[in-house]
């Protein structure tokens, strides 16, 4: 399935996004992992744009969207409401990996009424203890904004407690898809999973952090059967 590329004007800058599917079929939303892109969803974007409109933004300093310097997960999640406003998007399913992951949490939370469904792919959102060192940039050029990294991983570092506290107030039905090899840890996915009131953990065996990558048909296979519930 051709993938369609568009650019839009948001909080100032310009964010570009890649589209499948019909313009009046039920919306999926996707939001990519740090230092990755809109891209990185193509082949679940060709499964899913069959049935539903399927738009994967690149966030701010990623792919085809502009650096912005500014880089929070309260920056990212503004970015979100102005695209999905602009879109004209009332009500869709969120679909997160990792960073993009905790700011669908963050999303959810803050606008429950706007999403229909939450799909998070092996992240919950950051808690205390968890601590980061802060690398030093690579040499040569990156196909994002450097600047993501220690402004994300310093917020990872000093967790808001209402990101965790506010997980009750997801209404939507969710699930979380854990990868059984990953490097995240799985009980951390089983907590979210018992705060969200009604939310569904499928944990994919044998697969790391890039669940939907490594394992893209048992990764679809539960999206599927998520979505058709």
């Amino acid at each position: 399935m051709k993938m369609r590329v568009n650019q839009i004007k948001l909080n100032g800058l310009t964010f570009q996004y890649r589209e499948a599917g019909e313009a009046s079929a039920p919306v999926i939303v996707a939001l990519h992992a740090l230092g990755m892109s809109a891209e990185s969803w193509d082949e679940v974007a060709a499964a899913l744009g069959k049935e539903y409109r399927f738009l994967a933004l690149d966030q701010r300093g990623h792919g085809g969207s502009e650096k912005a310097g500014t880089y929070t997960f309260e920056l990212m999640c503004d970015d979100l409401l102005q695209f999905v406003n602009a879109l004209k998007l009332e009500r869709f399913t969120l679909m997160g990996h990792s960073m993009g992951g905790t700011v669908s949490y963050l999303f959810s939370e803050t606008f429950p009424s706007r999403v229909k469904r939450l799909i998070v792919e092996d992240t919950p959102p950051p808690f205390t203890g968890e601590k980061f060192e802060i690398p030093s940039k690579p040499p040569g050029s990156l196909p994002f904004d450097w600047e993501v990294v220690p402004s994300i991983l310093q917020q990872l570092n000093n967790p808001n407690p209402k990101w965790w506290g506010s997980l009750t107030e997801i209404i939507a039905p969710t699930l979380i898809i854990g990868g059984g090899s990953s490097h995240i840890p799985q009980d951390k996915l089983q907590e979210v999973s018992k705060r969200i009131p009604d939310c569904k953990l499928v944990t994919i065996e044998g697969a790391g952090h890039e669940v939907h990558t490594e394992n893209l048909s048992a990764f679809l296979t539960a999206v599927k059967n998520f979505l058709d519930s």
